[in-house]
């Protein structure tokens, strides 16, 4: 490819982090021309993990957006893999019960007793995570978000990371990196996504994955090595602009964005030394405000979308970030802006995200 390498790296969060992702990233590609999909490594966490998924599928933002509001977009089904009128249009947050008996005890009792033995190993959530209960919830309809969007076993984008932690060892894994183990993308995302505790754990080649949030919310570090020229961070987890908490889970929520931005400055720090130029983009007070705690809330998921567009576009607009990403190649049209008028059919998303990688493409699943 020409010009800067570039890396992506999307944060965990839950619905509601993910909501906010899906804004900032249209912001992004609307007021600098830049789309993010274009970018050489794409590493998402958790609620990152599936809008990365959708980006690496060659899915833009604004159609992130627009799907969202519930717009009638001729063509959807042809991009979605089902009519717009059935859609749910909840980019998995869609919460079903796991099928099949209940399960007693930890939900890892493995991790749960090897952090015990050895605290100085393990991280505190680890130690909470292995001794959680089973999630009583599927991550089924994460998997058919991502199948709705890429029919083949990966994405059509060469680099594409999705974080997840073994839950025996407390290991990180990136799926699709070759190191990794070999897994289909529903299966990648869903274990990326998959909260001790909430939701099941998800199994791949023959061992239980869980949330990557749990050994990072950021997971910036793992693009250390890569040779990159710039790296964006968008961190639904952590922010700069956190008010004084005052209820009990106000506090709580203050104390994990700032262990969240705590891990996220020492990892672009890492970066940085290695000479890797970092531009991070964080959640405003009123992005905060209309998140709340409790970020697996289906209820105010196209609010936080539009407050993000709005509060990423002032951020750009006042900051030298905007100037900065405007540098940056300019993206397929198609892939950056919502055409304007009436369509009789979408492009081909997956057709344009391959087009971007036909020098570079590999399957790293198969």
């Amino acid at each position: 490819m020409e010009g800067p390498r570039i890396g992506l790296a999307l944060g965990a969060g839950g619905v509601l982090g993910g909501a906010w992702l899906t804004g900032a990233l249209h912001a992004i590609a609307r007021d600098t021309g830049w789309d993010p999909g274009s970018s050489e490594h794409i590493v998402g966490t958790s609620a990152g993990a599936m809008t990365g998924a959708l980006l690496a599928c060659g899915v833009p933002p604004w159609f992130m957006v627009a799907h969202s509001a519930g717009e009638e977009i001729d063509g959807l089904d042809e991009a979605r893999g089902e009519p717009g009128a059935t859609d749910t249009r909840s980019a998995g947050a869609s919460f079903r019960l796991h099928r099949g008996a209940p399960v007693l005890g930890p939900g890892s009792w493995r991790l749960a007793l090897s952090s015990l033995a050895r605290p100085y190993k393990y991280s505190p959530a680890a130690l909470v995570a292995g001794l959680l209960p089973h999630g009583p919830f599927s991550t089924e309809p994460l998997r058919e978000t991502v199948r709705r969007v890429c029919h083949e076993r990966w994405a059509p984008h060469p680099n594409y990371w999705a974080m997840a932690v073994d839950y025996q060892t407390g290991q990180r894994v990136a799926f699709g990196r070759e190191d990794a183990p070999h897994a289909n993308l529903p299966d990648a995302v869903a274990a990326s996504c998959a909260i001790p505790g909430f939701f099941r754990a998800v199994e791949v080649a023959g061992r239980r994955y869980v949330d990557g949030g749990l050994s990072s919310a950021s997971n910036l570090d793992v693009l250390e090595g890569q040779h990159l020229d710039l790296v964006i961070a968008l961190n639904p987890m952590s922010s700069l602009h956190a008010g004084a908490p005052s209820t009990l889970g106000e506090r709580i929520a203050f104390a994990i964005r700032q262990t969240a931005g705590r891990r996220l400055g020492s990892e672009a720090k890492r970066l940085r030394a290695a000479g890797t130029e970092v531009v991070l983009i964080q959640p405003t007070v009123h992005d905060l405000d209309v998140m709340g705690t409790n970020l697996m809330s289906r209820r105010r998921r196209h609010e936080v979308i539009e407050t993000a567009v709005q509060t990423v576009s002032e951020h750009l607009r006042e900051s030298p970030v905007g100037e900065r990403l405007a540098e940056l190649p300019t993206g397929l049209p198609e892939l950056v802006l919502q055409p304007k008028g009436p369509r009789r059919s979408l492009p081909d998303f997956r057709a344009l995200a391959r087009a971007r990688w036909k020098d570079s493409v590999r399957d790293p699943v198969c």
